[in-house]
């Protein structure tokens, strides 16, 4: 059985409230049981579906992108005693999530790889003991014999643009 997923809204207040509020219900039930999330919100205009996914679902998923730029690359550590190492250091962990994020956008739309956190990628498919070879029109990289995710990778490295002079 597959989820069924209704959305719904209605006008209501809490005793702490000042005045009464659009409130939007998505309701979910599935074989897992029933899962329903409550949202608050001002907007005058917009369907509950779309406020619900299109609103607060992207902001969510923002704040996801927010944590994964502070865990997974460090990207909130400031320590340094001067302001601009700070702004280089924020631009530089910046310059990393990017990668990884392009990183991850060439794996294969339904591969589990699509969705890796940030610090599975660097560990698994950045991180690795590689021989590098520049020649004259490419630069080759040998992987260890042993490597065992050398199928994605290579697949990930055959989807780079190239980069022509």
């Amino acid at each position: 059985m597959d989820k069924l997923r209704r959305y719904k809204e209605f006008w209501d207040g809490a005793g702490s409230w000042s005045r009464v509020e659009r409130i939007i219900a998505r309701v979910e039930v599935g074989p897992q049981g029933t899962d329903t999330r409550y949202v608050v919100t001002n907007l005058a205009g917009g369907t509950p579906r779309r406020i619900y996914e299109d609103l607060y679902c992207a902001r969510g998923q923002a704040e996801n992108h927010i944590k994964a730029w502070r865990r997974h690359l460090a990207a909130d550590r400031t320590s340094c005693s001067r302001a601009t190492a700070n702004q280089l250091r924020l631009m530089l962990h910046t310059g990393a999530y990017w990668l990884l994020w392009s990183l991850r956008s060439l794996m294969p739309k339904r591969s589990t790889w699509r969705v890796a956190q940030f610090d599975t990628l660097r560990l698994r498919l950045v991180k690795l003991a590689t021989r590098v070879v520049a020649l004259k029109t490419r630069v080759m990289l040998h992987l260890p014999s042993a490597c065992p995710d050398k199928a994605i990778l290579r697949l990930a490295l055959e989807r780079l643009p190239r980069l022509t002079c």
